[in-house]
C-alpha cells in the first residue's frame, strides 16, 4: 500500500499535483478540509461535533480529526493507498496517524514536500486570487501570515519524517509536468 503525506505551503501546487499523483498511482485523496465540510454538510455525528468547535472559532481537536480521517479510510477497504493532504499538521497528529495506520497493518510510505520560495508563492496566490475570487488569496498580508504559519508548524514534521527516512523535498518551481516527474521520481525512490 502506498500512503503519501503531501506537504507544501499555500500556493505550492499541492492541489494540482495531488490529482496527478492520485490518478497515476490509483490512490484515494483525503483532504481534511473536504472531510470536515462533507461531514458537516451530511450532519454526521462527527460532523456535528466538529461544527460545534468551528462555530466557536476553535480548532477541531486532534482526537476528532483522527476519528474523521479513520472514518474516511475505513470507507475504502480495497484502496491501493492514500494521499493525506492537510494532515498531519503537528508531530502529535503524525504519531496518531502512525498508530492508526499500524492498526491497519500499513504505514506512511513517504512525506513529500513541495518547496517554493516565498516571493514565488505570493505571486502565485495573488494570481489565483484574481482568478478564483478567494479573499484569502487577494491580501498579501494574509498570504504572508499563512506562509509563516506553515513554516512554523511544518518544520518539526519534516524532521519527524526525516528521522524515519521517509522525507523527500521536491523543487516546486518549473513547468507543471517537470514538477510531476520530480514527484514520481521521489515517490518511487527506494
Amino acid at each position: 500500500m502506498l500512503n503519501l503525506v503531501l506537504f507544501g505551503p499555500p500556493g505550492a501546487g499541492k492541489g494540482t499535483q495531488s490529482e496527478r499523483i492520485r490518478d497515476h498511482y490509483g490512490l484515494i485523496h483525503l483532504s481534511t478540509g473536504d472531510i470536515f465540510r462533507a461531514n458537516i454538510k451530511g450532519e454526521t455525528e462527527l460532523g456535528k461535533e466538529a461544527k460545534s468547535y468551528i462555530d466557536k472559532g476553535e480548532l477541531v481537536p486532534d482526537s476528532l480529526t483522527i476519528k474523521l480521517l479513520e472514518s474516511e479510510v475505513d470507507k475504502h477497504q480495497d484502496a491501493n493507498g492514500f494521499i493525506f493532504d492537510g494532515f498531519p499538521r503537528t508531530v502529535h497528529q503524525a504519531e496518531a496517524l502512525d498508530k492508526f495506520l499500524a492498526r491497519k497493518q500499513t504505514e506512511v510510505t513517504k512525506m513529500v514536500a513541495l518547496e517554493v520560495e516565498e516571493e514565488e508563492l505570493i505571486k502565485r496566490l495573488l494570481a489565483r486570487g484574481k482568478e478564483s475570487g478567494r479573499a484569502d488569496d487577494q491580501n498579501e498580508g494574509i498570504i504572508r501570515n499563512r506562509i509563516e504559519e506553515y513554516q512554523k508548524k511544518t518544520a518539526p514534521l519534516k524532521d519527524y519524517y526525516r528521522n524515519q527516512d521517509k522525507f523527500e523535498s521536491i523543487d516546486g518551481v518549473g513547468e507543471i509536468d517537470e514538477i510531476t516527474n520530480r514527484l514520481y521520481h521521489a515517490i518511487e525512490k527506494k
